[in-house]
């Protein structure tokens, strides 16, 4: 990377202080503790920090240029580029809105209620296997991961998959302006952060803001067999559509699913009425779905179909998604602690159903963000419980006793059934309850922070 201090000052509609209009920065950080030499400083403002305080340290470190919405010290400054811009989050957009305009790229965006991170992923796997592509990392999917992600851009980069994450209205539009992806991708319409917007369909609206700056030469994949996508309408703009799915109504039709348990799926794909086997090495019929986006998009870019098929069987999976881990006391545990909707517990409880051991247990934790739905969504979480094959089920939290009370009904042993407040309490009760080759799923919400309990089972043996 490399930006002039010019560059920098119209990007940003930014006033320099002090400094030189013709100097270069070789990059962009919010982050004083991992700043590197000659980049820029762009201090953020948060409820419980100032990046303004770290400006010095910054420095220390090798920043060259600096921006900043408050007035700072002389001495502070003394060797650097100081530009006066009136927001920095705003400034940080903007940059990255015209670093990206540099690039002649093709740019994916993926949103969706669940599934973004293990569809961005598969969907990288595939394209790489011909194409030099960038993915943003982890959870830099929102209006400051994602511009920084932009600044990871470089010449040979060809393709950039961005997935973009929201909780309310305006902010998918916000990341699809700074982007303007050419191809996007819905995965679905559930209920994660209904607290929020109330409505499945308003969570449509929302996911759709990523079509706002649309034409007729983008391209949108969404979930054919989704009950609000597969009727969605193009809004005025005569941009391409396309639908995956189970369904017959799908331009990309999953057939003869075969669902292997813990080593994954296979299936075949109809394109044009013609059928291609497919292998997944992970398991859960939902990962189908993120499969079939990630077959459409290589196909729309003329990958090869072997080479599609290659990225699809060498897909690992995304961290605390699913993963499957064994320890030595040969406990199979499935790490899906990452987050946790509706969709997502049925989802990972038929992994669990699935997995050949002593005894299946269920540890599921709160979903939180479900505002009037969390009291149904919970209860019908616990139904799924006692329809699948699963023989103790442990949840923690308030909201989880529902998942319980669901199952109770349903006809799950109460006996079989311990509820807890916390972590600690859960972790208890395993220390007691956990036998050699038994199968644990580790679920809930992001704030639940259940991967402490995968920690502990690991540390126990």
């Amino acid at each position: 990377m490399r930006l002039t201090i010019q560059e920098v000052i119209e990007a940003t509609n930014g006033e320099l202080i002090r400094g030189d209009k013709k100097d270069i920065v070789i990059g962009v950080s919010t982050d004083s503790r991992s700043i590197n030499k000659n980049e820029l400083f762009i201090p953020l403002i948060g409820k419980k920090f100032n990046g303004h305080d770290f400006i010095e340290n910054a420095i220390k470190l090798g920043a060259s240029a600096i921006l900043t919405s408050q007035r700072i010290k002389e001495n502070k400054l003394d060797y650097v580029s100081v530009i006066k811009v009136k927001d920095t989050l705003k400034a940080l957009q903007d940059l990255a809105r015209y670093y990206i305009s540099k690039f002649n790229i093709i740019v994916i965006g993926v949103t969706g209620s669940t599934g973004k991170t293990s569809t961005k992923d598969m969907i990288y796997s595939v394209l790489s296997k011909k194409y030099k592509v960038l993915k943003n990392q982890g959870n830099f999917n929102n209006h400051i991961g994602l511009p920084l992600t932009v600044f990871d851009l470089k010449k040979e980069h060809e393709i950039a998959i961005l997935e973009m994450g929201m909780s309310g209205f305006d902010e998918i539009d916000l990341l699809a302006n700074i982007v303007k992806p050419n191809i996007a991708v819905i995965t679905n319409i559930g209920l994660s952060h209904i607290e929020n917007l109330g409505s499945q369909e308003n969570i449509l609206n929302a996911k759709m803001e990523i079509t706002n700056y649309f034409d007729e030469t983008n391209t949108l994949i969404v979930n054919g067999d989704d009950q609000l996508l597969k009727n969605i309408e193009n809004n005025g703009i005569n941009f391409h559509k396309y639908f995956v799915g189970l369904g017959t109504n799908c331009n990309y039709q999953a057939v003869n699913i075969n669902d292997l348990g813990e080593d994954g799926i296979s299936f075949d794909v109809l394109i044009d009425k013609k059928a291609y086997p497919f292998r997944l090495n992970v398991p859960g019929i939902h990962n189908v779905y993120n499969a079939l986006y990630a077959i459409a998009i290589g196909k729309i870019l003329n990958v090869d179909i072997k080479l599609i098929y290659d990225g699809i069987k060498d897909f690992k999976g995304s961290k605390m998604r699913l993963n499957i881990l064994t320890t030595n006391e040969e406990i199979k545990v499935i790490n899906d602690a990452y987050n946790a909707s509706p969709d997502s517990m049925r989802a990972a409880i038929a992994v669990l159903s699935k997995m050949s051991k002593n005894r299946r247990i269920a540890v599921l934790g709160d979903m939180l963000e479900m505002g009037e739905y969390s009291t149904k969504g919970h209860y019908d979480v616990g139904i799924e419980v006692a329809k699948q094959s699963v023989e103790l089920l442990i949840t923690i939290g308030e909201k989880a006793k529902n998942i319980a009370k669901g199952a109770i009904e349903n006809g799950f042993d109460k006996k079989n059934i311990f509820l807890c407040k916390n972590n600690k309490e859960a972790i208890n009760i395993l220390k007691d309850l956990l036998q050699r080759k038994d199968a644990v799923l580790i679920k809930g919400s992001r704030g639940m922070r259940m991967e402490e309990i995968v920690e502990y089972i690991q540390e126990r043996s």
